[in-house]
């Protein structure tokens, strides 16, 4: 059997964190480890290993975790100011948690990358 990801044990209320969102297919928690003031991860609730496992019937999944983003940066007041929106793949990208998370991130002036 294959290990939960830590978003599957928030999910399963193994461990504990604070829902910002739900809906049927995803949900959005705050990071842990925020780079910025406000930095939102959004998650589905199907676990997909990396972007590069993503599929076909995957693509209303990624849709609603983009428009949840935008929702979100106008709910912490980020929309006007701007926000980052990113995907770590893999190793080289810094990916820690091999359940794909989208990261918003705003509320202040951001590094250029």
């Amino acid at each position: 059997m294959e290990n939960k990801s830590v978003f599957e044990m928030i999910l399963s209320g193994d461990i504990e964190s604070d829902i910002i969102y739900e809906d049927n297919q995803i949900f959005a928690i705050h990071d842990i480890n925020p780079v910025a003031k406000v930095h939102i991860l959004i998650i589905p609730k199907k676990k997909i290993a990396t972007i590069n496992d993503l599929t076909k019937e995957d693509e209303s999944l990624i849709g609603s975790m983009f428009l949840c983003a935008k929702d979100l940066a106008k709910k912490f007041d980020i929309d006007q100011s701007g926000y980052r929106l990113l995907f770590n793949t893999n190793a080289d990208a810094m990916q820690t948690v091999f359940h794909i998370h989208l990261h918003l991130i705003g509320g202040e002036k951001l590094k250029n990358i």
